[in-house]
């Protein structure tokens, strides 16, 4: 079953679902605010998605400005990167959707149609 770390006042995650539910595909949502993904679930939906950790970050969250994450990022290793992530549901971009062999970061329709069905 996929997993689907989202937040439900997020308008993209609303997007998401509403995609999910029209096609008919079950999921697990898990509020990425309460309960946000390990560094190793961050990892591996990282590579499923070839998408780099830096690219994980909610850039146009609240969070992300006030701790200057921006500022920062260039001198974040990796490590510290998948902290800030693991330790923040926040500062994850979303929805983050993985089925252990496929993952998606954010919501694009014609991903989610390639991916998803």
């Amino acid at each position: 079953m996929l997993k689907f770390y989202g937040y439900k006042k997020c308008g993209t995650c609303r997007k998401a679902e509403n995609f999910f539910q029209q096609a008919g595909i079950d999921y697990q949502f898990i509020d990425i605010t309460e309960n946000p993904p390990t560094a190793e679930t961050l990892v591996d939906i990282a590579k499923l998605a070839d998408t780099p950790l830096k690219k994980l970050f909610n850039t146009s969250g609240i969070q992300y400005r006030e701790l200057k994450i921006k500022e920062q990022l260039p001198a974040l290793s990796d490590l510290e990167i998948l902290a800030l992530l693991a330790g923040n549901g926040r500062l994850v971009k979303r929805p983050l959707i993985t089925n252990g062999e496929q993952a998606t970061v954010g919501f694009k329709a014609d991903v989610f149609a390639d991916v998803w069905r």
